[in-house]
């Protein structure tokens, strides 16, 4: 695991303070590594959206909120199905061979959340590549590493695990059956209803913060 990809497994798991300023000597130290690498995680880091601004040249971890949830859920869903949509027909029996290896890793037990994160992408990845349009592809990986952030409630309290394998199984079946408007129709519930249940769950949150003070 390199260095961005620990500090990502830190902030999914907690183990970094949210809303402070990251220090770069502080990390230095916890990763046993110069700052020179340091400083160049954190600006990868703040190009995916795991970090943002504070200060004049500082970065801290943002709070998750069900705003951001949500836009990353309605992007996704509405770039994935174009890209999606764009790819269907030249999707070949290679590509959906890699994507079940992708999924056969993925359903293993005992996985990290960012490993999680990296083969839900490179599932879905190795649909999306046969539509050839750079630009695109380029939105919608960047939107599903951003959304990493947020794996950690799919997999922990909403219980989406189960739900999200059989879809993605599902959807090879369509896929191999030639079937392009139920395919469709899955992969926008696949990410509608998780975006859903995420963003209600965390304006419950807010809410019941609130009322305890």
């Amino acid at each position: 695991m390199d260095i961005s990809q620990k500090i990502k497994d830190d902030i999914l798991n907690n183990r970094l303070p949210r809303g402070v300023p990251l220090r770069q000597n502080d990390l230095s130290a916890r990763y046993g590594v110069s700052r020179i690498p340091i400083r160049d995680a954190l600006l990868s880091l703040k190009g995916e959206g795991w970090l943002v601004p504070n200060g004049k040249a500082g970065v801290m971890i943002p709070d998750l909120n069900w705003k951001e949830a949500e836009d990353l859920s309605l992007m996704r869903t509405e770039l994935e199905c174009l890209l999606f949509d764009l790819a269907f027909d030249n999707i070949r029996e290679e590509d959906i061979a890699e994507a079940r290896r992708f999924l056969i890793e993925l359903n293993k037990d005992n996985l990290t959340l960012i490993r999680r994160g990296e083969l839900n992408w490179r599932f879905h990845d190795a649909l999306y590549r046969a539509a050839d349009r750079p630009t695109l592809h380029s939105i919608v990986e960047r939107l599903n590493k951003q959304a990493v952030r947020y794996l950690g409630f799919q997999y922990g309290p909403l219980g989406y695990r189960k739900t999200s394998e059989n879809q993605h199984q599902e959807l090879l079946i369509l896929i191999e059956s030639g079937d392009k408007n139920a395919a469709l129709m899955l992969l926008r519930q696949h990410i509608e209803v998780a975006g859903r249940l995420l963003t209600n769950y965390l304006k419950n949150l807010i809410l019941n913060e609130h009322s305890n003070h």
